[in-house]
């Protein structure tokens, strides 16, 4: 980075100035913290990415976990290549209790109950999200089925922007980011949003592009760094408010819920032996 110093803009440099000796902090920092961090426009923080030779923020947030020193702290926090193997399971299992914990404590609860309404008063629900929290969005499709809403998932991007442009002011799209800057979720979020339907983001970061989008932001916990992807801890935290979701919407239509469920279970009774 020293080297790249005298190419930079005044602007740039000011984002060169904050990283420096910030590394472990910059890790966990969506593009828009450190934009705002660094007193510049996020443009400026993909400029200086760009400038050193990334394609864009995080690659360069991937060149910095690349370095870190233990690379099994960006697995689980404090975990050591010493702990005995009994320490290690102790801590990772702390970690995931955590992230449930510090979940249920990041979400507002107005807007959870707002996010209900939406959900409660939606013809068509999508839900949004690449890699694994696409997989969140699948489990979100699936729990949402069985009590009779009328939901979609898909894993494929092109797939996912078809699907939003079909959307309208009396659906609902749901993204799913822990970063809030995953690009495939947020253009698809886009296109929903410009075709007037409502939209949730359940993300890690209040300040990320995914929110600018948002009705509703409901916060989970279980942040990850970038060689970190498919975090368990991240993936409870997002599983736990789609359970929250879930009972809230299954507890307001409670005739309506046992008798989808039942019916989905009748469905796939002779699935088992």
């Amino acid at each position: 980075m020293n080297s790249y110093l005298k190419s930079l803009t005044k602007s740039e440099k000011k984002v060169a100035d904050y990283v420096q000796g910030r590394f472990d902090e910059i890790l966990y920092l969506s593009v828009t913290d450190l934009a705002e961090l660094a007193d510049v426009g996020e443009t400026t923080v993909l400029r200086f990415c760009r400038k050193l030779g990334f394609k864009g923020y995080q690659e360069f947030k991937l060149a910095l976990a690349k370095d870190a020193l233990n690379p099994l702290a960006n697995l689980h926090g404090d975990i050591e290549e010493s702990d005995e193997f009994l320490v290690t399971m102790q801590k990772v299992n702390v970690s995931n209790i955590q992230a449930i914990s510090e979940t249920t404590g990041m979400i507002d609860p107005k807007e959870l109950d707002q996010a209900i309404d939406m959900i409660l008063a939606s013809q068509k629900i999508h839900f949004y999200g690449a890699g694994v929290s696409g997989i969140t969005a699948l489990d979100a499709k699936s729990r949402f089925m069985r009590i009779g809403l009328s939901v979609d998932a898909s894993l494929d991007s092109h797939h996912q922007a078809m699907a939003a442009a079909t959307l309208s002011q009396h659906d609902l799209a749901i993204g799913f980011s822990i970063s809030g800057s995953t690009k495939d979720t947020v253009d698809a979020l886009a296109i929903a949003r410009s075709n007037q339907a409502k939209v949730i983001a359940i993300t890690h970061f209040a300040r990320s592009p995914i929110t600018k989008l948002a009705d509703v932001v409901l916060l989970n916990s279980g942040r990850e760094a970038p060689l970190q992807g498919g975090s368990l801890a991240a993936k409870i935290a997002q599983l736990h408010v789609i359970d929250l979701l879930y009972t809230g919407v299954a507890l307001r239509i409670k005739d309506k819920a046992l008798y989808y469920k039942e019916k989905a279970a009748k469905a796939v009774a002779d699935k088992a032996y």
